[in-house]
């Protein structure tokens, strides 16, 4: 019988204002997780050993952010905000301990970096805006006000990358995984950083009740190709490793046409899920009724 999970959750913050417009936000979190589902062997049941889900797991995260708020001063609003954490359990999910337990040994549990623990985030949010009717400070040709409820949005982002599992040796794509060097989870993938950028511009009309807006977004404006997965013998997203190894060149010598071989296999390991998606640039209308 399954319990429920309990969630433990702890959060302490300090808001400071930095002037009449600014502000910096300091917040410490604590949160646990337990009695989370996981695989369990049950040995020497009648009439043979099984496996069953039952409540083992517990994960722990913890950490703290700083955030600024600088509210609208002229036509520019800005906000930042940084964290670090970090998440730690016996499992990232209710089948992360599946192949221990078919293994045969006893369920063991220790405390590792999970799959999702990312550490370091960082987000920055600039907003360039003009204002209507006698908040307009823009360009005005013969009394239009070319810009008016007009604007440009910014946001950056830059994170740290996910644990991985590094591998001892390389394995082709139909193999079973090598054991692994150090401790689980205990290398990590490539930083990721992204900018999008968004601009627009609102019509009212039916005596301000109605809008029509029109904007373009470009999203991933430097088309930064972000690393998302890796081959976790070489820490590569396009390479295993498996060609260049003993095993794969003495398994080259036993195909009928050793350059096919190596093609093909080439070609299996371009993954396009282990990237990011490249820039987009999307044109929209919006009708606000």
């Amino acid at each position: 019988e399954l319990l429920p999970q309990k969630l433990t959750e702890y959060e302490i913050g300090f808001r400071q204002m930095l002037g009449e417009r600014s502000a910096l936000k300091v917040n410490a979190f604590y949160r646990e997780y337990r009695d989370l589902i996981q695989t369990v062997s049950v040995t020497e049941a009648y009439p043979a050993t099984y496996v069953m889900y039952g409540n083992r797991d517990f994960t722990t995260a913890k950490g703290f952010s700083f955030q600024y708020d600088m509210r609208r001063t002229g036509n520019v609003m800005v906000n930042a905000q940084y964290s670090l954490s970090f998440a730690d359990g016996t499992g990232s999910g209710a089948n992360s301990g599946l192949a221990l337990a078919r293994s045969g040994q006893p369920n063991l549990r220790y405390i590792q970096p999970l799959d999702f623990d990312q550490r370091h985030t960082f987000s920055g949010n600039l907003d360039f805006r003009y204002g209507k009717g006698t908040d307009y400070n823009g360009l005005v040709i013969k009394n239009v006000r070319v810009f008016e409820n007009a604007g440009v949005n910014i946001l950056g982002t830059a994170s740290s990358g996910f644990p991985y599992s590094r591998r001892v040796r390389a394995y082709g794509l139909t193999e079973t995984a090598s054991p692994i060097v150090g401790v689980l989870n205990g290398s990590r993938k490539p930083w990721q950083y992204k900018i999008d950028l968004t601009a627009n511009k609102v019509w009212y009309y039916a005596k301000g009740k109605k809008t029509v807006e029109i904007y373009a977004q470009v999203l991933n404006v430097l088309n930064t190709q972000n690393v998302l997965n890796i081959y976790p013998f070489t820490g590569s997203p396009t390479d295993d490793g498996y060609l260049s190894s003993s095993r794969g060149q003495q398994a080259i010598l036993f195909t009928t046409n050793a350059q096919s071989f190596a093609d093909l296999y080439n070609v299996s390991m371009v993954n396009p899920f282990n990237f990011s998606i490249p820039r987009q640039i999307r044109l929209g209308v919006r009708l606000g009724l």
